[in-house]
């Protein structure tokens, strides 16, 4: 087995507590589903926020809705670069998996499809 990640990005419309819920649980469940990931097989996962993304920690919203108790997470802010995309989650989940990293599917939604536009 190998120790995989997968990358993921969406953006949202509004920095609201209901938008980072949404957005999390969007775009989670796609990483998730799009890659076949068991919740036993993730090691961590790691969301970054743009600095105008204040209203709540997406970590929450994954404890609540999938089977991450002893998932250990972390949230941080994204660098402020300049003309970076504006108001974008971003996840990395670390994972235990047979694929190759080319069997890898990276999850870029909304907005956030042009970040990694040699994915498609």
């Amino acid at each position: 087995m190998f120790q995989r990640g997968v990358r993921g990005a969406i953006t949202l419309e509004n920095n609201s507590k209901e938008d980072i819920k949404n957005a999390t649980i969007e775009l989670l469940t796609e990483i998730i589903e799009k890659n076949n990931i068991k919740t036993e097989d993730i090691s961590f996962v790691i969301f970054t926020l743009t600095k105008d993304l204040t209203a709540d920690f997406p970590a929450k919203y994954a404890r609540e809705n999938f089977d991450f108790k002893y998932v250990p997470m972390m949230c941080y802010n994204e660098a402020d670069i300049e003309a970076s995309i504006a108001k974008c989650i971003r996840i990395l989940v670390s994972f235990n998996t047979e694929k190759k990293q080319d069997e890898i599917k990276h999850i870029y939604l909304k907005g956030a499809q042009k970040l990694r536009q040699d994915l498609k």
